[in-house]
């Protein structure tokens, strides 16, 4: 059993895209995918400008934002994945910045060429929204937890069994939260089944991706909650 944690003092990475962050008066209005926007608190981003829509992700207080008009008292977001979701006006500060690029986005049903654990947990964010579904492997249609870590980490060479129970035996274990790093793999406890039987990706500053049942897909959370802690059981890189 993994020890509690100590802190998770930083917030999560900016945004949901690796982006160049240029003054308006020096950016092309061709490569602008939006403004530079900050939650100013938690703050959830909807699949349409409805607060009984779809819940996509939460974004946490202060996380930047790729952000364009909506409609009335709504902002866009992009996602990961290039869909937009929709989040209150209210809660989001538009700077006056606007976001380019910083390379071009694979597609996300392409190959992608990555060399560390590290790059491999930022590609998984997108695949934001993508459904879960119960022994589903297919990263853009439907996925189930163990799926998404197997075929994340198959990307980067890594072979991993199909159920997370058997993943949990593969690798270096981690013992303590503090040594954790970005691309580690997090196992959980399912009582109901008496196994391990959840899993998803570290991504650093105390959050993790997984595809979840919960959550109707592929999102991101907080392993500082208690939700979480009591039922980790096993890290391994």
């Amino acid at each position: 059993m993994m020890a509690p944690a100590r802190r998770f003092d930083w917030i999560l990475r900016v945004a949901f895209l690796a982006v160049a962050i240029l003054s308006s008066s020096l950016s092309s209005a061709a490569n602008v995918l939006g403004k530079l926007g900050q939650a100013v608190q938690n703050v959830r981003i909807h699949a349409s400008p409805n607060s009984r829509s779809r819940l996509f992700y939460t974004a946490k207080q202060f996380q930047y934002l790729v952000v364009t008009p909506g409609p009335k008292s709504w902002v866009k977001v992009l996602m990961a994945n290039g869909v937009f979701g929709y989040a209150k006006s209210d809660f989001v500060a538009v700077l006056p910045y606007d976001v380019t690029p910083k390379t071009q986005s694979p597609k996300r049903d392409s190959a992608v060429n990555m060399s560390s654990r590290s790059a491999m947990a930022n590609y998984a964010l997108k695949f934001t929204g993508t459904p879960y579904k119960w022994g589903g492997n297919d990263l853009n249609n439907g996925i189930d937890c163990s799926a998404f870590v197997q075929k994340l980490y198959g990307m980067i060479g890594t072979n991993l069994p199909r159920t997370a129970a058997e993943q949990a035996r593969k690798g270096v274990p981690i013992s303590r939260l503090e040594d954790l790093q970005v691309g580690d793999r997090l196992y959980f406890w399912e009582k109901r089944r008496n196994k391990i039987g959840h899993t998803g990706i570290y991504l650093g500053n105390g959050y993790f991706v997984h595809s979840s049942s919960g959550k109707g897909g592929v999102s991101t959370d907080y392993l500082g909650a208690e939700k979480w802690r009591r039922i980790l059981v096993a890290a391994r890189r």
